[in-house]
């Protein structure tokens, strides 16, 4: 029982692409973890290599972002300040991994996280951050990620699991 593979496209975003992205991150998550139109006009100005979209026909199904910094771990601080970023740090962090409704089940979010993690390997970077709900700590284990238990993050008033993707031990 596979699940349908589409044929995606795997690219950089530009800023032409923040609007569709903002739609893309309010049909994935609650008002109260979505980021706005704003942030990501800002945050693709500061960081915009460090987002990779998953196209298809011409419309962006699936988005991985996040900044490069030397703090070992992701906080709620990173998704407001784009100050936070360091071209030349040593941690990946991700802020979302989603996939438009319409289109989950297909081996999209799995697709374009491998190559966000292909990409960070690429760069020499340690590793990859990114907090998670519960549920989705076996989604991002298979990817290699280890959970480091509850995070510090209070972002959206929910509970929020750290995992590490480690190149180097």
């Amino acid at each position: 029982m596979g699940h349908e593979k589409l044929e995606i496209i795997l690219r950089n975003i530009t800023l032409e692409d923040a609007k569709e992205v903002a739609e893309l991150e309010r049909k994935c998550f609650p008002k109260t973890e979505a980021a706005d139109l704003k942030a990501f006009i800002d945050r693709i100005g500061a960081y915009g290599n460090h987002f990779l979209c998953a196209e298809y026909e011409g419309k962006i199904v699936g988005l991985v972002d996040g900044l490069v910094t030397d703090d070992k771990d992701l906080k709620d601080e990173m998704y407001e300040d784009v100050s936070f970023h360091n071209e030349n740090g040593c941690w990946q962090m991700i802020f979302g991994v989603e996939t438009d409704p319409d289109f989950q089940g297909k081996g999209i979010a799995s697709q374009v996280l491998e190559r966000f993690i292909e990409i960070a390997r690429e760069e020499n970077r340690k590793g990859l951050v990114l907090t998670c709900k519960e549920k989705l700590i076996s989604f991002y284990q298979r990817f290699g990620f280890k959970n480091e238990g509850i995070s510090g993050s209070k972002h959206g008033g929910v509970s929020w699991y750290q995992m590490r993707l480690s190149f180097f031990l």
